[in-house]
């Protein structure tokens, strides 16, 4: 596989293991250089020191207890960078709201330019000049309303008011010393490459070098060419004249290290705001990549970001194994095989992991090396930006995967050892080392960290539209113990003391405000185990921030049960693990991700199926016992998830149809430090690929579960039950293994006993009327029996029934899930309800198809089930 930068050609060659040299000191001149090179003129070396505010310093802390930056500390030598021209935008009297440029700011862009040519100038884009747009980060509120919303939080008020008195402070900082949020989440445009009419200017902060140089294919890598100055705060800077014929100094597409003499030696690293990286044919450690291409190579987005929509269900996905081949998929394959058949399956939003860069392909793009470039084996930032924008076009949200939990322990081309000291972006010595994920753990208490964190996720939303991001292990962040060998049981001494990492917790609230505030459609979602409390609360009223937690224990539970006969499923053990999340605090909930699917562990349907999923998924062959039984759990179980378990739902890209191979990346053997051996699969890209063909294949038993799946997406989205106020649990009956729940104007009736089917079963329900069936798991376009007439009407009778005003009668079939919507005909609508009128179409064996029209009025009554727990 092959992809391009315009001018330069190289393939893409997988990194073939994990190092962590702790220097580098090779010849970077080469014969014959992989990338076309345009030679420069001979040009006047130049290092202006940066106009750096001396009164702005502020003091790291590295302790627990969450002591932050504090102005005018005499400890500090992190830099703050005031007193540039900023060209890109006008600040109003209000420190947080921008303005974007009009024309006469550039007209005095143009008179800056003739003025100070050696300053970084910015030049406005053409987008930016479109529609002039105010953005706003609010100021922190009080932070008090979380001990309305949850009163047990009381107990641990000196805690929580200090957490909040920290962000505050803060704040204040940021606001004093960079000009407020708006203007401290944009480093991307002071560090690292930034280019003006006159020239390229490079900054990096490594305060730990004693001597530096920008080398790479521009300057033949002679480190003697362009020297770098430091100032004060340890931030290097070097300006790089335009050629004499007007190009810039570094070609776009050419190779670029940071030479630093450093505490561990000369080491030759990829700047740390590199924008692309690529690893050469027959080399291990990536180079950076100089990228930036001419106005006319650029892309162009076409389309708008679409709205944040009522419901999430996202399909997790990875672009690499996104094939159906045992190769490395492309961002262009991409955008045109894989978001169309999203859009078809259902689904709203699609969540993209490994995008950020990664030496280590086996590691699912978790130990990430360049946190500002796109992952180079699937093509180019301009190809990645035209699946986002394709995306946009057929509706759905793109979201991050981003990674801020930890980052590669590689020091050649990554952020480890960065400028030769232990503690430049992480924490120095065990508390900078997670040795389960083998990776650095920042330090969230250096203000440039802050910096960088904070400017990487506001770049993927910026340069490439992103809609939003999974933050990953966010547990990990949240505590010293990182998570690791501790049972959380909802005892709220756990979440709020020692082990608690409160600076970690302050930049989960800095980054959220900063996306809600200038983003406010954008989604945060977090992935946290704990079950940490305020985690998606609004930082005004003292939580942390996020949209969505993460429903992780729902897919734990549905492994425990697998592991067990069918008798032994407690049916108020599935309900309460479902329903047991936080009021107000939204979850999205999965039966199983990606953690489920790789190698050495199973997917739901491999626990159900096993072995026979390789002989019997033909229909040309008969079934078996456990393809039956497999089946029918398979589409239960992910219904009753989404009906249940949050206000979104999740799904990994071919676990819908019940993927028959597990992940596998391309690996070699594993020698630990003991002596023992881990095989490896000899570099086999043959279970890093997704067999969407099995899925789509009529005459396979593996398309009744896609079609299955495809069904609930557009059930949800006709009917909005993920996010209606109407939930309650009518039924739990540990005897027959029937659940029956409401959601919205609908009434869910699961059997998961194996072989008993229920006649004239009575469920209760709140309105009366007549209901008709919308989704049945035993249609035979989903691999059922045909059990139940689609034509039946159901009409209510008044009297409580399992404490409902009303109840119908239905016929569950043994291992079947059936949902009945209320129908306008012949109901008797009580004034101030909701209205509905539903058109269901008959079903063809591989589609279906629901009409809805809603007209809502107020509503009379909300319930929800008591089992929703606080704890």
């Amino acid at each position: 596989m092959v992809y391009t930068i315009p001018g330069i050609r190289f393939p893409a060659v997988p990194a073939l293991c994990k190092y962590s040299d702790s220097s580098f000191n090779g010849d970077r001149k080469m014969p014959l250089s992989l990338f076309m090179r345009k030679e420069s003129s001979a040009r006047k070396i130049v290092g202006t020191k940066s106009t750096y505010d001396s009164n702005s310093v502020l003091s790291t802390s590295t302790a627990a207890s969450g002591n932050i930056l504090v102005p005018g500390s005499e400890s500090d030598s992190s830099p703050t960078l005031d007193g540039e021209p900023e060209i890109s935008g006008v600040v109003s009297e209000d420190d947080q709201v921008l303005h974007d440029v009009d024309s006469q700011t550039i007209e005095a862009d143009e008179k800056l330019m003739d003025q100070a040519p050696l300053e970084e100038i910015s030049i406005p884009s053409k987008s930016s000049l479109a529609e002039p747009t105010v953005r706003s980060i609010p100021p922190p509120g009080s932070g008090q309303r979380i001990y309305e919303i949850d009163p047990y939080l009381l107990a641990h008020k000196g805690h929580l008011d200090y957490r909040y008195g920290q962000y505050r402070r803060l704040r204040e900082a940021i606001d004093q010393n960079e000009g407020g949020l708006e203007a401290f989440s944009r480093g991307y445009e002071k560090f690292g490459f930034t280019r003006s009419a006159t020239g390229i200017t490079y900054r990096e902060w490594a305060p730990g070098a004693t001597s530096a140089a920008l080398i790479g294919d521009f300057n033949n890598w002679n480190p003697n060419a362009d020297i770098m100055t430091r100032n004060e705060f340890g931030v290097w800077q070097i300006f790089l004249p335009n050629n004499a014929d007007g190009s810039p100094a570094i070609p776009h597409g050419s190779r670029v290290k940071i030479r630093m003499d450093s505490p561990s030696g000369i080491k030759d690293s990829i700047p740390a705001w590199i924008k692309f990286s690529v690893q050469a044919p027959g080399e291990i450690p990536y180079n950076g990549i100089y990228y930036d291409p001419p106005e006319e190579e650029k892309y162009v987005f076409q389309h708008p970001q679409p709205k944040k929509p009522r419901a999430l269900r996202i399909y997790e996905s990875h672009v690499g194994m996104s094939s159906t081949e045992p190769i490395i998929n492309t961002y262009a394959n991409f955008r045109d095989d894989v978001l169309p058949r999203i859009k078809r399956l259902g689904y709203n939003a699609v969540q993209i992991m490994a995008i950020q860069e990664h030496s280590y392909y086996a590691s699912f793009g978790y130990h990430v090396t360049n946190f500002f470039a796109p992952s180079s084996r699937c093509g180019t930032p301009e190809e990645l930006k035209s699946l986002i924008d394709r995306a946009h076009e057929l509706g759905l949200l793109v979201l991050m995967d981003i990674v801020h939990s930890h980052a590669s322990k590689n020091v050649l081309d990554g952020l480890n050892m960065f400028d030769g000291t232990d503690n430049h972006y992480f924490h120095s010595g065990s508390r900078g080392y997670h040795w389960m994920w083998d990776s650095r753990l920042f330090n969230y208490g250096s203000w440039e960290v802050l910096r960088f964190l904070v400017s990487n996720a506001r770049w993927w939303l910026e340069e490439y539209k992103f809609d939003g991001f999974r933050f990953d292990g966010v547990t990990s962040m949240m505590y010293t113990h990182r998570g690791l060998e501790v049972g959380f049981t909802g005892n709220y001494n756990e979440y709020f003391g020692f082990a608690t990492d409160v600076d970690a917790v302050v930049y989960l609230m800095l980054v959220n405000d900063m996306i809600h505030g200038l983003y406010p459609e954008a989604v945060t979602i977090g992935e946290d185990v704990s079950g940490m409390p305020t985690f998606c609360i609004p930082i005004q009223d003292g939580g942390i921030g996020f949209d969505y937690r993460l429903h992780m224990a729902i897919a734990d539970k549905w492994i425990e049960l697998l592991k067990k006969s069918d008798e032994d499923w407690k049916m108020g053990d599935i309900v309460h693990t479902l329903v047991n999340r936080r009021w107000l605090e939204k979850c999205v909930a999965y039966a199983e991700s990606h953690d489920q699917a790789l190698v050495g562990d199973k997917t739901v349907a491999f626990w159900l199926m096993d072995k026979d999923m390789y002989e019997f998924m033909s229909l040309d062959k008969p079934s078996t016992p456990a393809i039956d039984r497999g089946i029918a759990l398979h589409k239960m179980i992910r219904l009753i998830t989404m009906g249940l378990g949050g206000e979104g739902y999740l799904n990994f890209m071919g676990n819908e149809f019940g993927h028959p191979e597990w992940i596998d990346f391309p690996r070699g053997d594993q020698h630990l430090p003991g002596g023992a051996v881990i095989p490896g699969n000899n570099f086999s890209y043959d279970k890093c690929r997704r067999r969407f063909d099995l899925g789509d294949a009529e005459y396979l038993r593996y398309h009744f579960m896609q079609e299955f799946d495809r069904a609930m997406q557009h059930l949800e989205e006709a009917f909005g039950f993920m996010t209606s106020e109407h939930q309650y649990v009518s039924r739990k009956d540990e005897g027959d293994k029937v659940i029956v729940f409401e959601r919205g104007d609908l009434v869910f009736v699961f059997n998961f006993h194996w072989s008993n089917s229920y006649y004239d079963y009575r469920v209760g329900c709140l309105k009366p009327g007549k209901y008709k069936i919308v989704l049945d798991s035993d249609e035979p376009s989903f691999g059922g029996y045909n059990r139940l007439d689609h034509s039946a009407e159901y009409f209510t009778f008044e009297g409580n029934y399992d404490n409902r005003p009303r109840s119908f009668l239905v016929y569950a079939p043994s291992r079947t899930v059936g949902v009945y919507a209320l129908t306008p005909d012949d109901s008797e609508l009580v004034e101030g309800e909701t209205k509905t009128k539903t058109k269901t179409k008959t079903k063809t064996e591989t589609e279906t198809e629901i009409e809805i029209e809603t007209e809502t009025e107020t509503e009379t009554e909300t319930e929800t089930e008591i089992e929703t727990s606080m704890e």
